[in-house]
């Protein structure tokens, strides 16, 4: 017992050393979860304005990020008790999120959905609407007790298939205007969510703001929504998805269904408007490896991979020295990597450290360089944390996964 308890002193003292957050929201720190639902609507007041919320037991911060997950089901079916809802919900809970599974409204026709454009846009906004309207909650509960024990400034999305789809439009469409006109006219139809992109479902009055998105087998309609404004994202995708096409093709791989692009699509686009992203890639592998949650080992690899990416985003991380995303775009690939790995930024890199998951530095570079490349062929196997810094004490953390 001595021998574990020294080690978990020399672990959590570690963490600290490359990371402001106490040794949390990288690994499972807690051993269970509870579970409330509320209605987050100060509209409607049904099973589809629901959410669960998962806290920690025995956790008693007061300042935790939170992390809203949304299931997939084309839009017309599924809900927040699905497989990869729960395990999602809970790993991020043991890591110390505030973790939600959220409804919103689907089509109440699938078929309809399935063959009319014109369904298909006025589904995903409503659902936009919905859950900005949970955004919503969140901050007026925090500005009303903070009941919940969260920090405003730290809410992310995630979501898998047509939940990943929704997390991603919610922030890229900008203003009514980017919606098109023909042949749907889709900017007619904000009518039907009260005439604006923030929607119908109350809560007025507090942002809807996010901090960054994980899109599990998502894409996007129209690459061209891309811009410098969006919220950094990690993408985990099949490269054999077809049904969310891992690069453009119609959503669901059905003709009369919208053009959704995928990771492999939206990639150069991110990269070419300095919006940091990050990216996991399952080779052969199709759209279904997250409906199970669990039971699929990868579904679990990419939970880590996601937090791994949003780490450097909380805002305990996020301290007066730490660098903005505005001022910054740093690229690191491939992740996972075998053997090397490349790094390059808009500003010069002074220094890198590269920490094991003890904390352990396990290299030190001197770098002095927008653009490098670090050999990764001596380390063993596993996770490892990557401090970038920059002039003026400035520094940025991202994780590595190597894999031999």
């Amino acid at each position: 017992m001595k021998k574990y308890l020294i080690l978990f002193i020399i672990i959590s003292v570690s963490l600290v050393h490359f990371g402001q957050c106490n040794g949390r929201y990288q690994t499972e720190i807690f051993n269970s979860v509870s579970i409330a639902t509320v209605n987050y609507s100060s509209v409607y007041n049904d099973y589809r304005h629901k959410m669960d919320i998962y806290t920690a037991d025995g956790d008693t911060a007061t300042n935790r990020p939170v992390i809203i997950y949304l299931h997939g089901g084309v839009f017309s079916t599924g809900d927040k008790n699905l497989p990869d809802c729960v395990d999602f919900c809970t790993a991020y809970a043991k890591k110390g999120y505030i973790a939600i599974s959220a409804n919103y409204r689907l089509s109440a026709n699938a078929i309809l959905f399935a063959i009319s454009q014109e369904e298909q846009y006025k589904t995903v906004l409503k659902s936009v609407a919905d859950i900005k309207s949970a955004i919503r909650y969140l901050r007026k509960d925090h500005n009303n007790g903070n009941t919940l024990g969260i920090d405003p400034d730290g809410i992310f999305l995630a979501g898998y298939s047509a939940g990943a789809v929704l997390a991603i439009h919610l922030d890229y469409i900008d203003q009514i205007s980017d919606l098109p006109t023909s042949p749907i006219n889709a900017q007619s139809l904000i009518s039907n969510i009260g005439g604006t992109l923030d929607g119908d479902a109350g809560n007025d009055g507090y942002s809807s703001e996010i901090s960054g998105i994980v899109s599990f087998a998502g894409g996007i309609n129209n690459l061209l929504w891309i811009d410098s404004n969006d919220k950094p994202i990690v993408f985990v995708h099949g490269s054999n998805d077809v049904t969310v096409n891992y690069n453009c093709g119609p959503g669901f791989n059905l003709p009369t269904v919208l053009n959704l692009c995928g990771m492999n699509a939206m990639k150069p686009y991110l990269d070419n408007a300095g919006v940091s992203s990050d990216t996991l890639i399952f080779n052969n592998a199709g759209h279904s490896w997250p409906a199970v949650g669990n039971a699929n080992p990868l579904f679990s690899q990419a939970i880590d991979f996601s937090s791994g990416f949003l780490f450097p985003l909380l805002p305990c991380n996020n301290t007066t020295q730490s660098i903005s995303e505005k001022e910054l775009k740093v690229n690191q690939y491939p992740n996972p990597a075998t053997e090397m790995v490349h790094y390059s930024s808009t500003i010069l890199i002074k220094e890198i450290v590269i920490y094991n998951q003890l904390g352990q530095v396990k290299d030190e570079i001197k770098v002095n360089n927008s653009s490098f490349t670090i050999s990764v062929s001596n380390f063993d196997s596993g996770m490892y944390y990557v401090k970038l810094k920059f002039a003026k004490s400035k520094s940025i953390l991202k994780k590595l996964n190597v894999y031999k």
